[in-house]
């Protein structure tokens, strides 16, 4: 089982290197991280170019970026996961966020979501099928301080 996903994974990465090498937006991604000199601490503005280039943060890309990077995917995969400005899904042309945070909610954000969900037919995080209108709600969150 565990040489199965080596190969897989290996073939995966293959097949993600031989689409980026057609693909100018990821020589364009590579002149950027260049820049950075493959830092890892670069991670976040790397990932801001890439969704610049793309519109979204696809899992090829984040498997194209790791290996640049030298960082487990997991850890990228969890960057871009974790702030609410980077998105996995291609979105619409334009884009409703929507604030949830306590202020937000106690003044009435969730009626505005009810309402767009009523009037697009989408839920939060979906794009209508025209692709116009993506729904975002924007969770505030709180870190705690050791």
């Amino acid at each position: 089982m565990i040489s199965t996903r080596s190969i897989d994974r290996h073939g995966r990465f293959a097949r993600v290197m031989e689409h980026a090498s057609g693909d100018k937006r990821f020589k364009i991604l590579e002149v950027h991280m260049k820049k950075f000199q493959f830092r890892h601490d670069a991670l976040i503005e790397i990932l801001h170019k890439a969704q610049e280039l793309f519109g979204y943060l696809e899992d090829d890309l984040l498997l194209f970026i790791a290996y640049k990077l030298k960082l487990p995917q997991s850890r990228v995969y969890g960057v871009a996961t974790f702030y609410h400005f980077f998105t996995l899904k291609p979105q619409g042309d334009h884009t409703c966020v929507v604030c949830m945070g306590t202020a937000c909610y106690v003044k009435g954000s969730e009626k505005v979501i009810v309402a767009i969900e009523k009037n697009l037919k989408i839920k939060p995080g979906e794009t209508t099928p025209d692709n116009k209108v993506s729904l975002r709600p924007l969770w505030l969150r709180r870190r705690s301080v050791p």
